[in-house]
This record gives structure tokens, C-alpha cells and sequence, in this order.
């Protein structure tokens, strides 16, 4: 047995087992830390050699342009709703119609999703409530409905994503569901190009009522991209778009550069699954509904022209 001696582990001192522990630890962290220093300088390898992501916008380039649809894009909310409300505000119609009204925007502010029945419902009072209006009068009401009810709901973020396209030569069109006439005023006021709008019927400077065509809602908006780019002379493949919603997947699939901003739960789930870039300025409440991480909408909110102008400049 004593030929196997040295089997049997030896009894050390509680000091000394404390030297051995403390020795080992220190091995074992000097090789963590060559292991950790050598993946460090693998992964800085490999960056090296990854080419740099293009500069975008790319300044100067005019056959470039961006496309904004309006609601919960750039704006919170619908600026029909909005608008209505300053009719009312200016007795245009009754309380029961602005009742209606407000029901209508507080589903669309909660559900974050544009409903055909909602629109609708909403297109065909707005245009009752216009017939036999002269357009040159709701033109004017609708700058003073900007003020009110229009300015303090733009979304920093994207009001600043515009603006890099914009500081890049490039022009920025709005695309809405909502008249042309309350388009081009919100255009206007931001700075922007111009505005393609749902436009209504009009004789003599005087809404009839009616449309001319059709809501510009879903394939009606790439459709509306499509003539003016060609109008344009753009290249649609190097030319972003932006929007909130599932039904303008149509408008974002015909550009080169699309983005999901404050997406609904159809266009995350699309824009994830084709590496679409996504945006999210919604408070964290919001944002967890719609299932992104909450820390990630408020951090969206509070630096949302911060992190915009940041990100434009690093790509600058």
C-alpha cells in the first residue's frame, strides 16, 4: 500500500490551499484574457475586411427621393381626425359627428393599424362635411387646424430622417390617404418637396362631395410613387419610403431603401423577415403592445432627433 502513496492527496494547510486557489485563479484568468485578446483582434480583422456600409442618403445623387406616408409616420394619429377637429371647433358640424370623430381616433391612436371600415367611414363624413365648401376656404382653415391641433403631434425622429434627405439634395414627398389640400399644407410647413394626396372633387374652386378616383390607400400609393418617379426621371432602386403600416407594403417593396417606422405588428413581422431597417418613436407602453423591448421605444422617444442626426452623420 505504500508503494501507492502518492494516490492519496495530500493534506495541505488551510493557507496553503489558499495560495494554491489564488494561483489558479490567476492562470486561469491570464489565459482567459490571451484567449479574449486574440478573438478581439480576429473580430477586428474580419471588420477590416468587411467593406463599409454606402453612405446614405448619398448627397448629390437627384435621382434619388423619399417618400413619408403621414399617419403615425410622421404624424401621431390621422390628420383627418385632426382636421375634423377643427371643423367642429368651427362649428362645421354637430357634436354627434365629432363624437364619432373622436371614437374613431382614439381606436386608431390604441389599435396603431388602419382599418378599411374606419377610413372609410371617416373619408365619406369628411366629405359631407366639406360639399359645397369653396376649396380656397378650407385651405386656409386648414393652416390655422396645423397650428392647433398638427404641430406639437409631429415625430421628432422621423421629422429628422426627412431632413437628412433633404440636407442631401434629395426631394421629400408626403404619400396619405389624407386630401391633398391638408397634405400640402403639412408638406409645406415641414419644409418638404410637396405632397401626393386622396384628391376630392371640386367645380369652380367648390367641393362636390365626391372623389376623383379613389382613396389613395395601398396600391393606389405605389402606384402614385410609380408616375411621379417616372415623372421625375427617379431611380425607384435607389430611393427610400416609410410608413407605419402593413398596407403600404405595396409602396415600400418599390424602392431600394424601405423603412418600418412605428411599425404595426404585419410590418415588423415583413420588414424582419427581409432585413427591412426599422424605427420605433413610441413610448414604451406603446411599444411594448406592438412587441419590441419597452427600454428600446423609450429610448427611441427621448432621443428620437438625437439618435436620427447621429445616425445620418456617421453614415455622412
Amino acid at each position: 500500500m505504500a508503494a501507492l502513496g502518492w494516490l492519496t492527496p495530500r493534506r495541505r494547510s488551510a493557507t496553503a490551499r489558499s495560495v494554491l486557489a489564488g494561483e489558479a485563479a490567476a492562470e486561469a484568468a491570464r489565459k482567459t484574457s490571451q484567449q479574449l485578446d486574440e478573438l478581439e483582434q480576429l473580430e477586428s480583422a474580419k471588420a477590416d475586411r468587411k467593406p463599409a456600409e454606402p453612405e446614405f442618403p448619398v448627397i448629390g445623387d437627384i435621382r434619388a427621393a423619399a417618400f413619408f406616408d403621414l399617419d403615425n409616420t410622421v404624424m401621431q394619429g390621422a390628420a383627418i381626425f385632426h382636421f375634423g377637429r377643427g371643423l367642429y371647433k368651427r362649428k362645421f358640424f354637430q357634436r354627434r359627428e365629432l363624437a364619432r370623430f373622436a371614437w374613431q381616433q382614439t381606436w386608431f391612436r390604441l389599435a396603431g393599424v388602419e382599418d378599411p371600415e374606419h377610413m372609410q367611414d371617416v373619408r365619406e363624413s369628411a366629405l359631407s362635411i366639406v360639399k359645397g365648401h369653396r376649396v380656397s376656404e378650407l385651405m386656409s382653415i386648414g393652416e390655422e387646424i396645423y397650428d392647433e391641433y398638427m404641430a406639437d403631434r409631429i415625430w421628432p425622429g422621423t421629422r429628422a430622417l426627412a431632413q437628412a434627405h433633404l440636407d442631401a439634395g434629395q426631394k421629400v414627398w408626403l404619400v396619405t390617404a389624407a386630401p391633398v389640400e391638408t397634405a400640402t399644407i403639412i408638406a409645406r410647413r415641414l419644409g418638404l418637396t410637396g405632397a401626393l394626396g386622396t384628391v376630392a372633387e371640386s367645380v369652380d374652386g367648390v367641393y362636390t362631395g365626391k372623389l376623383v378616383g379613389e382613396p389613395l390607400h395601398g396600391p393606389a400609393k405605389a402606384e402614385a410613387v410609380r408616375a411621379l418617379a417616372a415623372a421625375e426621371n427617379l431611380d425607384l432602386a435607389r430611393c427610400a419610403a416609410y410608413s407605419d403600416s402593413h398596407n403600404d407594403i405595396p409602396m415600400l417593396s418599390l424602392v431600394g431603401h424601405p423603412y418600418a417606422i412605428n411599425p404595426d405588428t404585419k410590418l415588423r413581422k415583413h420588414a424582419r423577415e427581409r432585413d427591412w431597417r426599422l424605427r420605433d418613436y413610441r413610448t414604451g407602453r406603446k411599444a411594448a403592445k406592438v412587441g419590441i423591448p419597452a427600454a428600446a421605444g423609450v429610448g427611441a422617444l427621448a432621443g428620437g432627433t438625437a439618435a436620427a442626426v447621429a445616425l445620418h452623420r456617421r453614415r455622412r
